[in-house]
């Protein structure tokens, strides 16, 4: 009877060859039927789906069961902590020949002067769904998929503050009256504060150490009753959720790609490069600090200036909200990173 972690190792594997071939496969056979509706030839068709499983093999012998036995074999693999390297190599032998058959397909289907097929919601559903499961694969694969999540809280999430004691405290010179300590001139004096207006007396110590008379404590699970679970949160659960956050301004832009008039034109191909790079992001770790400046970089800059053309010139097929979205990006990158470090606007006494 195989143990847990085995059972676990193989479903993730499965799991991630299975994202590798489906969208291969899917892609290339709706390229092959196009082909065949150009040429009017089954040869042609027959010919593209052998491609097809011959570059999977390829692909397969030569560059995935090779990398995964040095990843799980090799220490050099394992010491890589900034960058992801089987998602690097899913991201150029599966996604990067997804979407140039895609592109290919456009460009065929206008030179032949034909409406064939658009290839409505396979970019989306298919390869960008393969690609958000290969993520959460190998983000997971650390975790535990059975049992709490104990000792997994620190990691995901910041406690939040629990108010669970009050205590009195108490000066200086008061303890020492409690002690049995002398209460003379040497505590009655005068302390010098620093500034230019006096002098800090006893009773000021007094009021100073008064002032802090709470003390709090930080808990993440100080709710009960009922109705606790309905605070009760899983860490391996926000991963997947925030997996799929992370890739929906890229979703909407590839779903753009798939309007009949916007795929038809010239602007399939900007369109796809540049949700191409910001694919690429998924290499990065998810902690990594580069993350946040690769977002502004590869995806909210370069789709903002795309949107606002592709609205100017074929109306509103994408929502303004993601306009606003990547306005708003943009601009608080460039205003907390850049333009507080500026005089004026590095004052704390602001607001």
């Amino acid at each position: 009877m195989p143990s847990g972690k085995t059972v676990k190792f193989i479903l993730n594997e499965v799991l991630q060859f299975a994202c590798l071939c489906i969208p291969v496969f899917v892609v290339m056979e709706r390229f092959a039927s196009l082909i065949r509706s150009v040429t009017s030839s089954s040869t042609a068709y027959w010919l593209v789906v052998a491609a097809s499983v011959a570059y999977v093999a390829c692909v397969t012998l030569f560059v995935w069961v090779p990398l995964k036995y040095f990843t799980l074999k090799t220490r050099r693999f394992s010491e890589v902590t900034n960058w992801r390297p089987v998602t690097l190599a899913y991201v150029l032998v599966s996604t990067l020949p997804c979407f140039a058959i895609i592109i290919a397909s456009s460009k065929v289907q206008v030179d032949a002067g034909i409406c064939y097929d658009h290839f409505t919601e396979l970019p989306v559903s298919l390869v960008l769904f393969s690609l958000i499961c290969v993520d959460i694969v190998e983000r997971i694969r650390p975790l535990h998929l059975t049992g709490q999540a104990n000792g997994l809280e620190s990691e995901f999430e910041m406690p939040g503050p629990a108010l669970t004691h009050l205590e009195q405290v108490t000066s200086v010179s008061a303890q020492l009256r409690a002690n049995g300590g002398d209460s003379g001139t040497s505590l009655r004096s005068p302390v010098w504060n620093g500034s230019p207006s006096g002098y800090w007396g006893d009773a000021d110590l007094c009021s100073t150490s008064r002032a802090s008379s709470a003390a709090y404590l930080y808990s993440s699970h100080s709710h009960s009753g009922p109705l606790h679970f309905l605070w009760i949160r899983d860490p391996r659960h926000d991963l997947f959720v925030a997996s799929f956050m992370f890739w929906f301004d890229t979703v909407e832009m590839v779903r753009v790609a798939g309007t009949l008039s916007v795929y038809y034109s010239g602007w399939v191909f900007p369109i796809y490069i540049l949700a191409y790079m910001a694919v690429l992001r998924v290499v990065i770790t998810p902690n990594s600090p580069l993350l946040a400046s690769l977002s502004i970089l590869s995806q909210d800059l370069p789709f903002l200036v795309v949107r606002i053309c592709l609205v100017v010139i074929f109306g509103y097929v994408t929502p303004l909200l993601y306009i606003l979205k990547n306005i708003l990006a943009t601009a608080s990158f460039v205003y907390f990173i850049f333009m507080t470090k500026l005089k004026m606007l590095n004052r704390g006494s602001m607001f």
